[in-house]
C-alpha cells in the first residue's frame, strides 16, 4: 500500500510561501503565536529561513520617539481668542498690575509737584475744573480704549468732540437736553457708518475712521474763527460726580475686562491668521457697540471742553485730541493690538495727562498738544511691546512638562504587546505509534 509521504516533505520556499493555509492547518497542530503579524513582522530568522543572507528583513534601526503635544481641554478653553487659535494658558494680568503701580507712582508724583507748586490748581474753582477736563480726556481716553480692545481703532474720536463742541457752542442757549440730543444721534451715526465699513466690508478700524474723520472735518471747516458758547451751563457744579462717574465706569470696565470669557468676546474681531477672514457674527455684532458707543463718549467729551472751557472753541482738526486719547490708552496698558488691556490703567493714564497739561498751562510752559500726543502715542507703543512680550501665556518651554513620549510609528505594526514566538524548521510532534493505533484497529469495511 502506497502512502503519500508529501505532508513529511520538506516544501520549497518557492513553492510554498510561509503562510498559507497549508502551514497553519490543524492536523499539524500549528506554531503558537504564529499569525499575520508573525509572518510580515521582521526578524534576524526570517532573512536565514527565507534564503536571504543574515540581517536581510530585520528590523530597522530604532527611530527617536516622537514628541506630541498633550493639551487638555481645560487647558484650551484659556486660549486667548477661541479654542482653535491661539496659545494654551491664562493672560499674565500682574504683568499689567505692576506697570499700572508705576502709573501710580508717576501720578503721585505729578500731585506733589502741583501741590508744592500751584497748591490753587487742587483746590476750589479751580479743582472742579481740573476735574471736568479731567472727565472730558477720560471719556475720550474711554472711547479709544474700547475700540482698541476690539481691534477696531476709532481714529474719529478727536473731529467728532471738536464738532460736538462747536455744535454745543453755538446752540447751547436753548438748554443743554435740546442741544445735546441731536449731537448724540449725530455721534451714533458716525458710530454706525463706521461700523458698516468695518464689519460689513471687513476693513481695519482704523481706516474706515480715518475716512468719517475726514468727513466730520469738513463741518468743522465751515467755521473760520472760534465760536463763543452762548448757553450759561456750568459742568463744574457736578465736577465730583461726573469724574467718579468717568471713574466707575473706567475701572469696572476693566474689571470685567480680565474675565476670560469677556475678554475673548470682546477681542474675537482680532485676527489670528488671515486678516482678511471673518471672525463671524459675535464679532461684527461687539464692534458695533464699540464703535457706537466710542463715538457717544466722543461727544459727550466735546460738551464738557465746550462747556467747561473758559473761552470759545476753536475749529481745529481734532487730530490732536485723537493722538492725545490713544496715547493714554495705550499709556494705560490697552495693546495696539486688541484685546489686551488693564484694569485702572486707563484712569490712571487720564489722571496723569490732565495733572500735565495744567500743570504745564500754569509754568507756560509752550506745548503743542500735537506735539505732546505724539510722544504719548509713542511712549504707548513701547507699553504695547512690554504688555505683548511679557503679558502673554508661559513660553513654549515654560511648558515642557505638558509635552508626552509616544513612540515612533513605522510602516509594519510593531504595537503588540509582545514579541511572536520564533519561528523553527522543526515539525510538530507526531505520535510514537505511527503504523499502529485507532487507524487499524477499526472494524473492517
Amino acid at each position: 500500500m502506497a502512502y503519500d509521504d508529501s505532508i513529511y516533505r520538506r516544501r520549497d520556499p518557492g513553492t510554498d510561501p510561509v503562510g498559507t493555509s497549508e502551514r497553519e492547518d490543524p492536523r499539524y497542530g500549528g506554531d503558537p503565536g504564529y499569525d499575520a503579524d508573525t509572518r510580515t513582522s521582521s526578524s534576524p530568522l526570517t532573512g536565514r529561513f527565507m534564503g536571504g543572507e543574515p540581517g536581510v528583513g530585520a528590523d530597522p534601526e530604532p527611530v527617536e520617539p516622537t514628541r506630541r503635544r498633550n493639551v487638555s481641554p481645560a487647558a484650551l478653553e484659556n486660549v486667548f481668542d477661541d479654542p482653535a487659535h491661539g496659545e494654551p494658558g491664562r493672560d499674565r494680568i500682574a504683568v499689567h498690575l505692576l506697570w499700572e503701580l508705576v502709573l501710580l507712582v508717576v501720578v503721585a508724583a505729578l500731585l506733589f509737584l502741583c501741590n508744592r507748586d500751584y497748591p490753587d490748581l487742587l483746590r476750589g474753582a479751580q479743582r472742579e475744573s481740573l476735574l471736568v477736563f479731567g472727565t472730558a480726556i477720560g471719556l475720550l481716553t474711554l472711547g479709544a480704549g474700547l475700540t482698541l480692545r476690539i481691534a477696531a481703532p476709532n481714529l474719529a474720536l478727536g473731529p467728532v468732540a471738536v464738532a460736538t463742541a462747536l455744535h454745543f457752542a453755538e446752540n447751547s442757549d436753548r438748554g443743554v437736553v435740546q442741544t445735546m440730543l441731536p449731537a448724540l444721534v449725530a455721534g451714533v451715526a458716525v458710530g454706525l457708518v463706521i461700523a458698516v465699513l468695518v464689519v460689513g466690508f471687513h476693513v481695519p478700524g482704523w481706516a474706515a475712521s480715518l475716512a468719517a474723520g475726514l468727513a466730520v472735518i469738513v463741518f468743522i471747516e465751515r467755521r473760520s474763527a472760534p465760536v463763543d458758547v452762548q448757553g450759561e451751563y456750568d459742568p463744574t457744579q457736578h465736577a465730583v460726580y461726573l469724574f467718579a462717574g468717568f471713574a466707575a465706569v473706567a475701572v469696572l470696565a476693566g474689571l470685567f475686562g480680565t474675565v476670560k470669557t469677556v475678554r475673548r468676546a470682546v477681542g474675537r474681531f482680532r485676527p489670528v491668521g488671515d486678516p482678511a477672514l471673518r471672525r463671524g457674527g459675535g464679532a461684527g455684532v461687539v464692534v458695533t457697540l464699540g464703535l457706537v458707543l466710542s463715538t457717544v463718549f466722543a461727544a459727550a467729551a466735546g460738551m464738557l471742553l465746550a462747556a467747561g472751557g473758559t473761552g470759545p472753541v476753536a475749529p481745529t482738526t481734532g487730530i490732536e485730541w485723537t493722538g492725545l486719547a490713544m496715547g493714554a490708552a495705550l499709556l494705560g496698558g490697552a495693546s495696539a493690538f486688541g484685546r489686551r488691556g488693564g484694569i485702572a490703567g486707563g484712569l490712571l493714564a487720564t489722571v496723569a495727562l490732565a495733572l500735565f497739561i495744567r500743570y504745564a498751562d500754569e509754568r507756560n510752559l509752550d506745548i503743542a498738544p500735537t506735539a505732546l500726543a505724539a510722544v504719548l502715542v509713542a511712549a504707548g507703543l513701547v507699553v504695547t511691546r512690554l504688555i505683548e512680550a511679557n503679558g502673554r501665556p508661559r513660553a513654549h518651554a515654560e511648558r515642557e512638562r505638558d509635552w508626552v513620549e509616544e513612540p515612533a510609528r513605522t510602516s509594519w505594526d510593531t504595537t503588540q504587546a509582545q514579541p511572536p514566538e520564533p519561528w523553527t524548521s522543526s515539525l510538530p510532534g507526531q505520535p510514537t505509534d505511527r503504523w499502529g493505533g485507532d487507524r487499524w484497529d477499526a472494524p473492517d469495511r
